[in-house]
C-alpha cells in the first residue's frame, strides 16, 4: 500500500484544523497510510535579520531531508511551484505509483518557507496559487486535496 506523508514545520496549534486533518486522516486510510510527521520550528527572538533567516531554512531544511527516503516521491509546496488542477494532481499521484514509488511526501515548509537544498531534492515542485495561506490551513488543504485525488483515481462520487 502506498504511503503517503505530510511533513510540515510546526504544529497544529487549533483544535479545529487538528480535527479537520484527523478527519482527512480518517477518510485517506482506505486508500494509503497517511502520516504527519511535524518538524519543530527554529525560534527566533525579535525580527530575524537575512543571516538568521538562512540559517532557519537551513536548519528546517536538514530535519525536513533527514525525514526523506532516498527512494521517496517528494513533492515541495511552494509559491514558485506549479499551480495544477485537482485531476492533475491525481495523475501525479498515479504517476508515482506506477514509476514503483512507495512512498509520496508533500512538504510545507515554515513561516519562511523551504529551503533550496529541500527544493532542489524534490521530484516536483507545487503550488497552492499566489495567495498567501496559513501554514496549518495549508495541511488541511493539501490532505483535502490528496483526498480528492484518490476519489478522482477510484471514481468515487467525491469529486464533481
Amino acid at each position: 500500500m502506498l504511503t503517503v506523508n505530510i511533513i510540515c514545520i510546526g504544529k497544529l496549534k487549533e483544535k479545529y484544523w487538528a480535527d479537520a486533518l484527523k478527519e482527512y486522516s480518517k477518510r485517506l486510510s482506505s486508500f494509503c497510510r497517511f502520516g504527519i510527521i511535524e518538524l519543530p520550528e527554529c525560534k527566533t527572538s525579535g525580527e530575524p535579520n537575512q543571516k538568521q533567516i538562512a540559517h532557519i531554512l537551513e536548519e528546517e531544511g536538514k530535519a525536513v531531508l533527514n525525514k526523506i527516503g532516498q527512494t521517496d516521491y517528494t513533492i515541495s509546496m511552494c509559491i514558485e511551484g506549479k499551480n495544477i488542477s485537482s485531476k492533475e494532481l491525481s495523475s501525479l499521484i498515479e504517476s508515482a505509483a506506477l514509476q514503483g514509488k512507495s512512498t509520496i511526501n508533500f512538504v510545507i515548509g515554515g513561516s519562511w518557507g523551504l529551503s533550496d537544498e529541500v527544493k532542489k531534492n524534490s521530484s516536483y515542485k507545487l503550488s497552492m496559487g499566489k495567495m498567501t495561506f496559513p501554514h496549518q490551513m495549508a495541511r488541511v488543504m493539501i490532505a483535502e486535496q490528496i483526498y480528492r485525488s484518490f476519489q478522482i483515481s477510484t471514481n468515487g462520487k467525491y469529486h464533481k
